[in-house]
């Protein structure tokens, strides 16, 4: 696709931990791993810059820790370690692949990452580098869904991609036990909130409406749908101010 398609100049991309997984539900899935840093190279040579925020779900969730009762806190770190081990996983994919990475951890671990430094991220992304942030914000009881959003407005992204598994956007109920559930097209931050939508938790939501970042829900198992969400095609669910 041409750079003259595009829609977006810079965009944060959000994989859950489950996503590397694929249907093995743990670990890392290479032939997925593969296929994301394809997509992720057409978008960076489309001129695209691209940040990355990835879960750690599928080794580990601080509540599910805590609900075995563990301390919360000690959990959540537990679970920002995890996102560093896929956040290797995708700089390892991407630079095979030939694409120049960065990954920036809000916990600091210098042998294996940069510190997050929102300046040095913003000119990483200038310099056509993929940035991924890992390690969440570096504090317990905010999920990655909030990290993104907080780097999506720490480094003026365009919008909020939220690369989903077996779903093509937000429904009014779940359709894996709802088959007459209805996929909304466009959507406004107070309608997610107001009508509880599952997109992704409250504290998110709101700082993407207080910064105006855009949000796009879509289904990442098709093949493409990244490189289409990147330049701005119509897709899944698009949530904004109005």
């Amino acid at each position: 696709m041409l750079a003259e398609n595009k829609k977006y100049h810079r965009v944060m991309l959000k994989l859950s931990g489950e996503a590397l997984a694929s249907d093995k539900g743990f670990g890392i899935d290479s032939d997925v791993v593969n296929r994301l840093c394809e997509e992720i190279k057409a978008v960076t040579k489309a001129g695209i810059e691209v940040a990355v925020v990835v879960g750690g779900g599928n080794f580990w969730r601080g509540l599910r820790g805590s609900g075995a009762g563990m301390d919360r806190a000690s959990a959540d770190y537990m679970g920002m370690l995890a996102t560093v081990m896929n956040a290797l996983a995708l700089q390892d994919g991407l630079e095979k692949h030939g694409v120049d990475t960065r990954v920036q951890t809000a916990i600091e671990m210098r042998q294996v990452a940069e510190p997050y430094i929102r300046r040095r991220a913003v000119r990483h992304l200038e310099k056509g580098r993929v940035v991924i942030f890992a390690a969440g914000t570096g504090n317990p009881y905010f999920t990655t869904d909030t990290t993104a959003a907080l780097r999506s407005a720490e480094i003026e992204a365009d919008v909020m991609l939220m690369a989903k598994r077996g779903t093509d956007g937000v429904y009014d109920a779940d359709p894996k036990f709802h088959p007459e559930a209805k996929m909304f097209t466009h959507l406004t931050y107070s309608e997610v909130l107001q009508k509880e939508l599952k997109v992704m938790d409250n504290t998110a939501i709101t700082l993407c409406m207080n910064n105006n970042i855009p949000i796009v829900v879509f289904n990442m198992d098709v093949p493409g749908n990244i490189e289409k969400a990147c330049l701005g095609e119509k897709l899944g669910t698009l949530i904004e101010r109005k």
